[in-house]
């Protein structure tokens, strides 16, 4: 049994600590600044990750090796069998054309591309993320935005700034009740404590968005529609988070922050339209001009019309959708929503999990650098219960209900596979990463030498969160690695418990649009595999931004100027 050391370098956990992340740093370099592929980039860190913990950890290579392949097997369930599966889904009502009935829906709401984006990529996006999570959202909304005329980069880039407030209450609340797990604090706490985090973000985020997408003009111009979108989700995710229910948090805030927008559109127009790449800005009064020389077959946009309309749909034309088609656009999604709200009723939840098999990785046994033994290698086959088998049951639902032929249903499944595979072999290979430096102690190391800063480590707490998901992918990963490390801290530095483990996942949000695994599925979904480097330059600054905001956030929490938010 292999038992982890600290500081394997000349006894000094500072000098262990850089060695330790090295890794991370070989992973953040191919990918930033050599612009490598992301599954290559991903597979030399990781055999970095191998190397140090074998050479430099005296972990012998079989434990190293089977810790690897525990990370690669959890990457692939249940992480990527979530995103598989929701893409599945998604690429079935591509191919019978409701998705450009959902396309055009959504675009009727506003012409204007910078409200589109708010909506799609943060508010649908949130929905997504409150029922898939794992890169679901991003996949999703960043191919809309592109249908809705945004060029390709500029979607993913989008889709990955959205995909971070409502993270934490992702995958129904995964993350927190993960993190409750791990640390043994009240799943009440926590999940107020990061309710009382994370809407700060969510005002935020949206006003990010139209920045991103038009620049100083659009957030001058665009600002109120963003704001009520923003502060809407904010109220909601905090009340529904402290005084209703964890996993129904962000499904509340996304539909209330969409219906939000949607009514103030009534009564509020932006002084401009804006649309990408049409060399033209409408004027609210000649909006309707505008629409009329659309139909009539002008181009004073870029949006692709589809070949064909649904079965029994409107044509091109500018003609509107059936009503009937514009509700089984929608029906997908709201047979996820359905599914999953069933699954949790007590006696179908109970019945789901009697299945569920948790087990040793066979050959891997750890031991923690007090000589505990580490639960790293129990590996939880949950096959029934998973999001992913719960996706499949939806799909298997909207077959009929989209009228796909199951024979086609099927290829759009196995074409799926191949739409994803550099995604897939990135994030087995990161989550194999993850792994090896959790199993060979290279993770506590960090952790362990970052606690030890005191009170100032409130400070810094959140940066192991967003450290964390950066590399994993995961914040329920994260709150895996690190959550008991966070409450251990807090214990020695004289700070709340609930408030660094609460931070440990809500700056953890914000590492998500730099993870390896979700650039990699922002990038083949944007047909962009191979560009994963531009992707990750695009978004840094944003995702250090808010990393920062939230530190502060954080430490005004831990004294008296904030304190009294903490529960």
């Amino acid at each position: 049994m292999y038992r982890q050391v600290l500081d394997p370098v000349a006894g000094s956990l500072a000098w262990s600590s850089l060695v330790a992340a090295i890794p991370l740093l070989t992973l953040f370099v191919l990918l930033g600044i050599l612009r490598m592929t992301a599954w290559l980039a991903a597979l030399i860190s990781l055999a970095v990750a191998v190397v140090v913990a074998i050479v430099v950890y005296p972990m012998p290579a079989g434990p190293a090796f089977l810790a690897a392949s525990e990370g690669a097997a959890f990457g692939f369930f249940p992480i990527l069998w979530i995103v598989i599966n929701a893409i599945w889904i998604y690429n079935m009502t591509v191919a019978t054309g409701h998705f450009d009935v959902l396309r055009r829906s959504f675009a009727r709401v506003s012409d204007d591309q910078r409200i589109q984006g708010v909506i799609i990529a943060f508010s649908f996006g949130a929905l997504l993320e409150a029922l898939a999570g794992f890169g679901t959202p991003v996949a999703i909304t960043s191919v809309m935005l592109i249908a809705l005329g945004f060029r390709p980069i500029k979607a993913a880039a989008v889709a990955l700034v959205a995909n971070t407030a409502p993270v934490a209450f992702g995958a129904l609340a995964v993350p927190i009740t993960t993190l409750a797990t791990v640390t043994g604090l009240p799943l009440h706490d926590l999940s107020s404590m990061v309710g009382r985090q994370t809407p700060l973000l969510g005002v935020f985020v949206p006003l990010a968005l139209v920045f991103i997408i038009d620049g100083r003009r659009g957030l001058r111009q665009t600002w109120p529609a963003a704001l009520v979108c923003g502060v809407v989700f904010a109220l909601a995710q905090f009340a529904t988070s402290n005084y209703v229910s964890a996993p129904l948090t962000d499904i509340v805030a996304s539909l209330l922050s969409a219906g939000a927008v949607v009514a103030f559109l009534r009564v509020w127009h932006p002084a401009e339209s804006y649309v990408e790449g049409s060399g033209v800005r409408t004027t609210t009064a000649g909006a309707a001009a505008a629409a009329g020389t659309e139909r009539a077959g002008g181009s004073t946009t870029t949006m692709e019309r589809p070949p064909r309309p649904p079965a029994g749909g409107a044509g091109n034309g500018g003609e509107r959708d059936r009503g009937v088609e514009v509700f089984r656009a929608y029906a997908p999604y709201l047979i996820i929503i359905a599914v999953f709200a069933l699954a949790q009723i007590p006696a179908i939840k109970d019945a789901l999990t009697s299945v569920t098999k948790t087990f040793n990785w066979p050959g891997l046994h750890i031991q923690s650098s007090s000589g505990k033994t580490s639960t790293l290698s129990q590996f939880k086959f949950d096959w029934l219960d998973a999001a992913g088998t719960l996706l499949i049951i939806a799909g298997l639902l909207t077959i009929p209900v989209i009228g796909i032929r199951p024979a086609r249903a099927l290829r759009a499944y196995l074409s799926t596979y191949r739409q994803l595979a550099t995604a897939i072999v990135t994030v087995m290979a990161v989550l194999a990463l993850a792994y090896v430096m959790n199993a060979s102690g290279q993770t506590a190391t960090l952790g362990t030498w970052m606690a030890g800063a005191g009170g100032v480590f409130a400070l810094i707490s959140p940066v192991l969160g967003w450290l964390g998901v950066a590399v994993t992918g995961s914040d329920t990963s994260s709150n895996s690695l690190f959550g008991a490390l966070q409450v251990v801290a807090a214990n020695k530095a004289g700070l709340s418990a609930t408030l660094l483990a609460a931070a440990n996942s809500s700056g953890g949000v914000l590492g998500k649009m730099i993870s390896p695994q979700n650039l990699a599925i922002a990038a083949a979904a944007v047909g962009m595999a191979g560009r994963e480097g531009d992707l990750f330059r695009r978004v840094l600054v944003w995702s250090l931004v808010f990393v920062a905001v939230m530190c502060l956030l954080v430490y005004l929490q831990s004294t008296a100027v904030l304190g009294w938010m903490v529960p």
